[in-house]
């Protein structure tokens, strides 16, 4: 089995187990060793499907103003342990290919392999949900149709991502492709570059 479709089977599986409660303060009891690789792409995937939800419940028109303002933190909270979680999936991937001699022509891809990755984990999130419009008994036929079209777009992207990234590994395993990570550096979750929070001092 190739990295990308590993990928896409424990991100299948996390999304399964994530609807087993569909609750957003479950726990989340990782079926990997934590720090594996896998246990690391399934923690990923966890972190995405409590915010799929969390960003479903704050759009509700009649939240309470307090409640919002909660989750939005929770969401910025959730949102950084997702990008500290990409960059470890990286340093992974910078591990592993340590000590490929890269080529004289080798050339940067637009992005890391993890954040393709993280696109991935998104995908199945995606394909998971728009099935769920596809069965709804409440919904006219032409719902169902138009979720059936976007399902079937959705299944194409994985498929084309999934061909795109394992096609990048074997090209920086062989030297023909170079990885840098440039870390995200957020600068509003940070107190010394936030002016707004480093105002307050």
């Amino acid at each position: 089995m190739t990295f990308a479709n590993k990928c896409n089977k424990i991100f299948d599986q996390t999304v399964r187990l994530y609807h087993v409660t569909d609750d957003v303060d479950a726990t989340f009891n990782n079926p990997f060793d934590n720090d594996s690789i896998e246990g690391r792409l399934a923690r990923k995937n966890w972190i995405d499907a409590v915010q799929w939800h969390l960003e479903d419940i704050i759009r509700d028109e009649n939240i309470d103003p307090v409640e919002a303002l909660a989750l939005k933190r929770r969401i910025d909270r959730s949102n950084q342990d997702r990008t500290d979680l990409v960059e470890e999936i990286d340093t992974y991937f910078r591990q592993e290919y340590a000590d490929v001699v890269v080529q004289p022509e080798a050339t940067i891809n637009t992005e890391s392999p993890a954040w393709a990755i993280d696109r991935l984990s998104i995908l199945a999130l995606k394909i998971w949900h728009m099935r769920e419009q596809t069965e709804r008994a409440d919904a006219d036929a032409a719902h169902v149709a138009k979720c059936q079209a976007k399902l079937d777009v959705l299944l194409e992207q994985r498929e084309d991502l999934t061909a795109a990234i394992d096609q990048l590994l074997a090209d920086i395993a062989a030297g023909h492709k170079f990885m840098k990570v440039y870390r995200q550096m957020k600068m509003y979750n940070d107190p010394d570059t936030n002016p707004v929070l480093y105002g307050k001092k």
